[in-house]
């Protein structure tokens, strides 16, 4: 039996790359850390919409943190390694790995990343789409 999805219909034609971004995300399972917002920041004239997702990295150093794009998806990986040397009596701070995933819609572009007081921010910029009317002419053809 063959799978049918919303985007087979004959007038959706192209889309099956966003079926594909949507498979991606369906698949993608997190467990809740590190939190995360999302906000959009204050318009400003002759600016494209920006965008920041910061995420809560308490514990992690620069060092320890990666920030990659690839295929229109971005990843923020956390690695951090067991102290030897320390002996605790009680330990209630897991040193834990992370890696949370953001599909990006097509166009949007990582300006930059800050880490400041545990909190890691990444600012997106969403360009305005250029509206492209385009007449195509009718052949006649005998």
């Amino acid at each position: 039996m063959s799978r049918m999805s919303g985007f087979q219909n004959p007038f959706l034609l192209g889309f099956d790359d966003v079926e594909r971004v949507l498979e991606r995300v369906a698949k993608t399972t997190s467990d809740g850390y590190p939190p995360y917002n999302i906000e959009r920041l204050p318009e400003e004239p002759g600016r494209a919409e920006t965008l920041r997702i910061t995420l809560a990295v308490a514990g992690f150093t620069r060092d320890q943190l990666e920030i990659l794009v690839e295929e229109n998806q971005l990843f923020i990986r956390g690695r951090q390694v067991d102290d030897k040397e320390r002996t605790y009596l009680h330990r209630g701070i897991a040193a834990r790995q992370f890696q949370r995933a953001f599909v990006l819609a097509e166009g949007i572009e990582v300006l930059r990343a800050d880490l400041k007081d545990g909190l890691l921010s990444i600012d997106l910029a969403r360009p305005e789409p250029e509206r492209v009317v385009r007449r195509i002419d009718i052949s006649v053809q005998e």
